[in-house]
């Protein structure tokens, strides 16, 4: 199993905007390609970390699932929209993966 984790950093005063757009994207996007809320989850910086950092974790077999996960993504409608939307609130570059092995 590993964890496939989007890091994104919100714009100061943004962090709401960002985690409202992040849970659009769980229930409308996310879940017609099977990233369903019990496949997933989402984190925000508090002790340590940077306050304005929001992680989204997917869980998954593989790295072929992750991977025919994004392209599906690139096949439904309202993705490219949506993504330009939550562009207005993170910081440009910001967004990184990282995937990790579940032991």
């Amino acid at each position: 199993m590993l964890i496939a984790r989007l890091s994104i950093q919100a714009r100061f005063g943004h962090k709401q905007r960002v985690l409202d757009l992040m849970k659009q994207w769980e229930e409308e996007i996310g879940s017609k390609i099977g990233w369903t809320k019990d496949k997933t989850r989402v984190l925000t910086g508090s002790i340590g970390a940077k306050e304005s950092e929001i992680q989204h974790e997917l869980s998954i077999e593989s790295l072929a699932e992750l991977e025919k996960g994004f392209e599906a993504l690139a096949k439904i409608d309202g993705h490219a929209e949506w993504g330009k939307e939550l562009e207005k609130y993170v910081v440009s570059g910001s967004n990184y993966w990282e995937i990790y092995r579940v032991l």
